[in-house]
């Protein structure tokens, strides 16, 4: 478990906003190499090649390695960077935390924010392209290092808790690129009687970019979607949160593929993984859309690892979960069963 948790923490302190994946798919590229045929695209998607080559049953592992962050928009007359989300931001907790700009060099910075002296009555919290960073510098030494475009993310020391909980920023997703990793850890020696691919893809938190290219790329006949899903805590009800430590959250929707969902439950009983459904009306808002459209369609499920205070510097977890994914994973994978 130890080494998970290592694993966990080396891709979540790898830089990689959407649209420049680059650092993290670097350091997913030196976790996955020992263990399978690697490559990465002009977007900055992983890939991995394991099992059988001429398979005509190919299973797609998907997991996005972008993270949340924002991107420099300008500099003010006062050398306070402007900055705009690039994705999911929280405004409520994103005012007065430490964050780490990407220019020329790294730059520490705190976003602005007003003392609760000086506001008036119900002030509103300022909008997502309207946020201000201190890096305590003048405009004229601020324009020497920063510029329009360059990215900006939320910084935090990882963090253990008690047993196996872990506190840490981009645990969405670089969870599930861990519980991706260590799949191909799992699957290592195994004679596969399929051809797998482990994509960790860009992009997802603004466009799916990513997700949908690189499935274009590959073709597979199946999918299947690691992600992060709500954890249990206060605020969240029992219905939506998974209590971490209980498992991953196998999804049911209707772009998801019932048959699999199913055979996920099947296979975790028999492991003795626990597990909880995770129900959806409509869409899942992750990377399942893109791919159960490309082509003529992909079977595709999905499986979420449960963590608290998502989009924030403290999302936490329980790495056994992150274990007992990919446990999951590969056991399905194991018993997938070429039609050629």
């Amino acid at each position: 478990m130890e080494e998970l948790i290592q694993l966990i923490f080396r891709l979540c302190q790898a830089p990689g906003g959407s649209g420049e994946e680059f650092p993290a798919s670097q350091a997913a590229l030196q976790e996955l190499a020992p263990l399978a045929e690697t490559e990465m695209d002009n977007l900055g998607n992983v890939y991995a090649h394991l099992g059988k080559k001429d398979a005509k049953e190919h299973i797609l592992l998907d997991a996005h390695i972008d993270q949340i962050g924002m991107v420099v928009t300008g500099v003010d007359e006062n050398g306070f960077l402007q900055a705009s989300s690039c994705g999911g931001i929280d405004k409520r907790q994103i005012l007065g935390s430490s964050v780490v700009v990407h220019g020329k060099k790294l730059l520490a910075g705190i976003v602005c924010c007003t003392p609760p002296h000086l506001q008036k009555g119900e002030e509103k919290l300022p909008a997502l392209d309207e946020l201000s960073i201190d890096v305590g510098l003048s405009r004229d030494e601020v324009k020497k290092i920063v510029a329009p475009g360059d990215r900006i993310f939320s910084w935090s020391k990882p963090r253990r808790l008690l047993g196996n909980r872990i506190a840490c920023a981009a645990l969405d997703n670089r969870a599930s690129c861990a519980v991706l990793v260590r799949c191909a850890q799992l699957l290592q020696g195994e004679e596969l009687d399929c051809r797998v691919t482990i994509l960790l893809s860009g992009g997802e938190e603004v466009t799916g970019l990513g997700a949908a290219t690189g499935a274009r790329r590959v073709m597979p006949t199946q999918a299947i979607v690691a992600d992060v899903g709500f954890g249990a805590q206060p605020g969240v009800s029992q219905r939506v949160g998974q209590p971490l430590g209980a498992g991953p959250a196998i999804g049911f929707a209707p772009i998801l593929d019932r048959e699999m969902s199913l055979e996920f439950c099947r296979l975790a009983d028999s492991l003795s993984i626990p597990w909880k459904e995770d129900v959806y009306g409509g869409g899942t808002g992750t990377n399942s859309e893109g791919i159960a459209s490309t082509g003529a369609g992909v079977r595709t499920g999905m499986l979420s690892v449960p963590i608290r205070y998502m989009h924030s510097a403290v999302e936490t977890l329980d790495a056994q979960d992150v274990e007992n994914t990919a446990r999951l994973i590969a056991a399905y994978v194991k018993g997938v069963r070429s039609c050629g």
